[in-house]
């Protein structure tokens, strides 16, 4: 996943509101938001090349989702990143502890987001110890948390804004869909050739071999109450399928 936005104890009746798009390479075997064989109170997409997950939510409440680093020419880790946040929701561990636990030199550079109803945490192999979050407005891309990259700068800000519409999605998914790419002038250097910097400026990500994949709004009520639709994207950005789980 490559971007993620995270509204945390900042709306009077969501307590946490996640809108996050998944890019992807299309090839890569996938499973839809589903809740999961292991753990049914959990609802999630997986990966079905290594077994973990890119976001996901328990029924009781608590969160992950992770985010690559990206660092060409980097020696891969041993262990997929999806499986850390596969790991968080089927334990119980508070966040806190369960991040102080977590052995980051197995895997590629990553970034975590895990929470439970109480307690927001991030968590990166790339930006050193675990650090619980404070209430406001986070933005993730493929670097630190924060990272003022043009599109996270520019994505949290209507995100934001979008928090007052809800509990109508579409001002959210009007985000997660912008495929409007950043100039030349104004584009991180992040070690890639700059065809890929142009491509992966954007929000929405779309090529014939990887693109953004799902765009998922997430919203916990102050009831518990969860809502979770994903919508997901073929080569090109083709519209496949769209489906909401409620609790």
């Amino acid at each position: 996943m490559c971007l993620i936005l995270v509204a945390w104890q900042a709306h009077p009746e969501y307590p946490l509101v996640v809108a996050a798009n998944r890019d992807e390479f299309y090839g890569r075997p996938s499973a839809a938001a589903g809740r999961w064989a292991e753990d049914p109170r959990v609802l999630g997409g997986r990966d079905l090349e290594a077994g973990g997950t890119w976001l996901g939510v328990r029924e009781d409440g608590r969160f992950a989702a992770v985010t690559n680093v990206r660092e060409p020419g980097m020696a891969k880790g041993s262990r997929s990143r999806g499986l850390l946040a596969r790991d968080f929701l089927l334990e119980d561990a508070p966040p806190g502890a369960w991040a102080a636990a977590v052995d980051g030199a197995a895997c590629s550079g990553f970034n975590l987001l895990l929470a439970d109803p109480r307690e927001l945490w991030y968590l990166s192999n790339r930006d050193g110890a675990a650090r619980r979050l404070e209430a406001g407005v986070y933005g993730l891309s493929n670097h630190r948390l924060d990272t003022p990259w043009p599109k996270l700068v520019g994505a949290k800000a209507r995100f934001q804004a979008a928090l007052g519409g809800l509990p109508d999605p579409e001002p959210c998914f009007a985000i997660l869909a912008d495929r409007e790419t950043v100039p030349d002038q104004s584009l991180p250097d992040t070690g890639v050739a700059l065809a890929w910097e142009r491509l992966l400026s954007a929000i929405f990500v779309r090529s014939e071999a990887y693109g953004t994949r799902a765009c998922t709004l997430l919203t916990r009520g102050r009831d518990g109450a969860l809502r979770l639709e994903e919508r997901s994207f073929g080569p090109g950005g083709a519209p496949l399928a769209s489906r909401t789980i409620r609790t």
